[in-house]
């Protein structure tokens, strides 16, 4: 294919990422009429939808830009390849559970992947008390699959040294480490966004709990230091899409070699973050209620049960014996409660926030919903070593639920 046109990069539109893809793959049969539209809602990249209006195939395009979308602040556009190496990997490891990648243009920063709009935003589904009841076995086999292969206890640890070089993603690590580890605790750019009514709370909860503050600081200094795994780096309920059939888990821009109960607590986290919005606007839908109430400490459970069996299963060196298993996937749990609790908190005061909170407009409620999500994050935080199974999280929080609400 001719790519002569495409040796420097510039921003695509619905009429030149047309011919981008007819250039760079061989998806659409020759003569087909394309059409585009772009579909992204982001800050960061540009998303577009190409398709045959004949028969409705399709695929999505995916760019980066030198600079942000909402300030013009530049990003290093390198972070698409690193997306593009993340899904190849992850689609060998884990088949199914991430769109197939049909190409990367490196001069574009640009990456073709398959369309997975029959699937839906798990977030959204879940404001909508859609119950998926497979979605544990689901989301716990993507997490063991993806992870536990990549470290060192299974790949020659030469190989994974050169991985951990290739994924260094140092821009949107920086952007972790301050939004999740630092900013909620020492607002020091003076960036969260606090609720009227929260200002004290925060204050004495986060700013001035020092003994929070040094739990933190481990968990920061674990995020920054652990090269763990090739983890996702992003994975709340929005970067997983799911229907009956499935999940499909996307935009891992943030991948890099890191500790694995970051994902493991980011999932966790963000499904917290439905159920205590359902406790707090009071929903009556108690099939749902009962459901994301077993599906949060289910998840905890099979993830344990799975990494434990898989490691039993594929591990042969002498040294990483079965004793050393039961200590690694113990401390990988405890490491995935702390990272829960840094999720909820961010996403409470930081200025990521999500829709489970925001969409509460009436004040006295949004105050509670905000205030039972903190203190659970804090008890996470400080507590994840007492904490040895998902029965234990879902009654620390139950026990805040009858206290504060």
């Amino acid at each position: 294919m001719d790519n002569i046109k495409y040796d420097r990069h510039f921003l695509m539109d619905t009429g030149t990422v047309v011919e981008f893809v007819k250039a760079n793959t061989d998806f659409f049969d020759a003569g087909s009429k394309l059409n585009a539209c772009e579909i992204g809602d982001g800050n960061i990249n540009y998303v577009f939808k190409v398709w045959d209006e004949a028969t409705g195939k399709s695929l999505v395009v995916k760019q980066a830009d030198k600079l942000l979308r909402s300030s013009g602040r530049p990003l290093n556009p390198d972070r698409n390849r690193l997306e593009a190496e993340a899904l190849k990997l992850q689609g060998e490891l884990a088949a199914g559970f991430v769109p197939k990648i049909y190409n990367y243009n490196e001069n574009m920063y640009a990456l073709i992947m398959e369309d997975i709009s029959e699937y839906k935003n798990l977030r959204t589904e879940l404001q909508a008390e859609r119950i998926f009841e497979n979605f544990p076995e689901q989301i716990t086999d993507f997490l063991v699959k993806s992870l536990l292969p990549t470290t060192d206890l299974l790949l020659c640890r030469q190989e994974k040294k050169e991985r951990v070089k290739k994924f260094i993603n140092t821009e949107l690590c920086d952007i972790s480490e301050d939004l999740v580890f630092t900013e909620p605790y020492y607002d020091y750019k003076k960036r969260n966004i606090i609720t009227d009514g929260m200002e004290e709370f925060v204050e004495e909860k986060l700013y001035r709990d020092e003994k929070l503050k040094a739990e933190v600081g481990y968990l920061r200094n674990v995020f920054m230091n652990n090269a763990e795994a090739l983890i996702h780096g992003d994975l709340h309920s929005g970067s997983i899409f799911i229907n009956e059939s499935g999940i499909k888990i996307i935009d891992p821009e943030f991948a890099f070699y890191g500790p694995i109960g970051y994902d493991v607590g980011n999932v966790l986290g963000n499904l917290f973050f439905s159920w205590a919005n359902k406790l707090c606007t009071g929903s009556t839908n108690g099939r749902y209620m009962d459901w994301i109430a077993e599906v949060i400490p289910e998840i905890y459970n099979l993830f344990k049960q799975k990494l434990e069996a898989e490691m039993e299963r594929l591990i042969n060196f002498p040294i990483y014996n079965k004793s050393f298993q039961r200590r690694y996937a113990a401390r990988v749990m405890e490491d995935s409660l702390g990272f829960a609790g840094t999720e909820l908190i961010r996403r409470t005061v930081g200025d990521a926030k999500v829709a489970e909170i925001v969409s509460v407009t009436e004040v006295d409620r949004r105050v509670r919903l905000e205030k039972l999500i903190i203190s659970f994050g804090i008890r996470l935080i400080k507590g994840r070593s007492m904490i040895s199974s998902g029965e234990e999280m879902a009654e620390e929080f139950k026990r805040l639920v009858k206290y504060d609400i």
